[in-house]
């Protein structure tokens, strides 16, 4: 343990994910060690961006403009929407330029264990998104764990009766892994490679 101060922010940053004790006390020396003005910018970024940065009124990927980069793009499919978890998502996918539709971020996935039910989600402004009959094909891209899944099988339950073609990414991703994580080459193949799950009514 440390006196005041210096404990707090290293119990600050083990908050973080992905910042274990060892990792929150290296970070903290660091930034004890840094130039003042650099630890003031370092700071006042912390604070604008939760200033300025908020959801996008479409999808909900994060963004300082009322529409994020993507749905504020008029060269964007409109008749496909890919359903992802969170924003870092997007930004794996668009890496692999295989994926020229919109996106809808759930804002994470249903997890009993941590109290995150379907009404916790984005699910029900999907819906919405998908009433005036412009899209044509939903595809779904949670991350291939246990959650993951989770919200896939329910996704499907709700989607498959509206009439879309429902899709969901190839299994060239690796089960319990992170879509973050999967290299532009593995995710440009699970999209040329996804799976129909349900299909629109041939005839109407």
């Amino acid at each position: 343990m440390y006196d005041g101060v210096i404990q707090d922010l290293i119990d600050e940053l083990g908050q973080l994910p992905g910042i274990g004790p060892k990792s929150a006390q290296r970070i903290a020396f660091h930034l004890l060690d840094a130039d003042p003005e650099d630890v003031r910018r370092f700071a006042a970024t912390l604070v604008e961006v939760k200033a300025k940065v908020h959801f996008c009124s479409i999808c909900g990927n994060v963004t300082v403009d009322t529409e994020c980069r993507v749905c504020a793009d008029p060269r964007r499919d409109l008749s496909v929407i890919c359903v992802v978890e969170e924003s870092k998502d997007v930004v794996a996918i668009e890496r692999t330029r295989e994926f020229r539709g919109r996106y809808h971020v759930l804002g994470g996935a249903i997890s009993p264990i941590a109290g995150i039910g379907p009404d916790q989600l984005r699910i029900k402004e999907l819906l919405q998104r998908l009433q005036d009959g412009v899209v044509t094909e939903v595809i779904i891209a949670t991350d291939p764990n246990l959650e993951g899944e989770a919200t896939a099988t329910y996704l499907i339950r709700m989607l498959t009766p509206l009439g879309l073609r429902v899709s969901k990414l190839a299994s060239g991703l690796p089960v319990g892994g992170d879509l973050e994580y999967a290299d532009e080459l593995t995710l440009g193949r699970a999209f040329e490679g996804r799976t129909t799950i349900g299909n629109a009514a041939v005839g109407g």
